[in-house]
């Protein structure tokens, strides 16, 4: 008996790691490293972008809960509070901040949001691949990953000259990465493999 139960435990403790791994796209933290070459990302709470897709739901009060999508300005318009800025903020920071402005009306809100569906992870390959083009992503994709989306490299292709250029959110300033296939395949600088960001641009001269 005591063997079925611990078999049963670590069949549910499997189902659960599966369930979590699945949850749904997180936003790579800050780079680890001051150098912009030499970043590495690390998985972070997914920060809610433009034109994502979500769900307030405010308990006992149909009228308040709604999905809404994310402007381009970066806010979200709501019954009773207005506008509220939600890019940049995790689901939660969100579901608080909102909470905190509807206790001008209604005591004790209980509000939690969703992210229904996100739709501003997006980057753009450019140059030397099949099909250069901006690419909407689900979840977390590297240089290389990003390079197969769009098809591979092209026949003319400088793999060892590639870069990526990425614009700060708070300044606009704009870096470049540079990244080199033969490093990376070799094993010699594998990091330069990076996460990309959204807004990120891949260039395969």
């Amino acid at each position: 008996m005591k063997r079925l139960v611990m078999m049963w435990s670590v069949l549910l403790a499997g189902i659960s790691a599966l369930a979590l791994g699945g949850c749904g796209f997180m936003e790579p933290a800050q780079p680890t490293s001051g150098e912009a070459g030499s970043a590495t990302y690390v998985v972070g709470d997914y920060k809610i972008g433009p034109e994502d897709e979500l769900e307030i739901i405010v308990w006992r009060n149909a009228d308040l809960s709604k999905v809404v999508m994310v402007r381009p300005d970066g806010k979200i318009s709501l019954p009773l509070v207005g506008d509220v800025m939600a890019v940049g903020l995790t689901a939660d920071q969100l579901a608080k901040e909102i909470a905190t402005r509807l206790k001008d009306f209604k005591e004790s809100p209980n509000v939690s949001v969703v992210v229904k569906q996100v739709n501003s992870y997006s980057v753009y390959v450019m140059g030397e691949v099949a099909k250069p083009g901006r690419y909407q992503l689900k979840t977390y994709t590297t240089v290389l990953q990003a390079i197969s989306t769009a098809g591979g490299f092209g026949p003319y292709a400088s793999k060892n000259k590639m870069f990526v250029l990425r614009k700060s959110a708070n300044t606009g300033a704009e870096t470049r990465i540079n990244v080199s296939y033969d490093d990376i395949v070799s094993g010699a600088d594998s990091a330069k493999n990076i996460v990309l960001v959204p807004g990120d641009t891949v260039v395969v001269p």
